[in-house]
């Protein structure tokens, strides 16, 4: 388990070395603990997890650049600066799966005892929804055109035309 997120001072694959990021090393050790657990207890799928890893890495990141010194002292109006920055700049799919790992990064950190209260719980994410898909729907006449390719001198195309 511990091959799926590696700990600080450990080397990856080319000499590099990992660390969690500098906000999560100033709440203490225990904080350091609960944030690796996260990404290799709580989330199975490997494109899930590097998702939410680049997503958490950035928001951190942004933190840091703002003058946040510890994970435990992000605050609701952190996030939701966060996230209106994102709409500004990215598609609302983004936006709202970047939150969407902050918020359970957070969620996770609450169930540790590492910091009191989720502050991404509150904020809200942009407005998205799909009116339209992106499946092709046939005009009647290539409905038609369709149906009437079908071989039905044959059981087989029997059953697909029947189908």
């Amino acid at each position: 388990m511990t091959a799926l997120v590696p700990r600080s001072g450990q080397t990856l694959a080319g000499g590099a070395r990992a660390a969690p990021p500098a906000l999560v090393v100033a709440a203490g050790p225990q904080a350091e603990t609960r944030f690796l657990e996260f990404f290799a207890a709580s989330i199975r799928n490997a494109h899930t997890r590097r998702a939410y890893a680049g997503a958490v890495a950035e928001f951190l990141a942004w933190c840091e650049g703002r003058g946040v010194v510890s994970i435990a002292a992000v605050q609701p109006l952190h996030v939701a600066a966060y996230v209106e920055g994102l709409t500004r700049s990215r598609a609302a799919p983004t936006a709202k799966l970047r939150l969407a790992a902050v918020r359970r990064l957070f969620d996770w950190l609450v169930i540790g005892q590492v910091i009191p209260t989720n502050p991404a719980a509150s904020v809200r994410g942009p407005a998205h929804s799909v009116k339209r898909g992106k499946t092709p729907v046939l005009a009647p006449e290539e409905a038609r055109a369709l149906l009437d390719s079908i071989d039905v001198s044959t059981p087989i195309g029997l059953r697909d035309r029947a189908l």
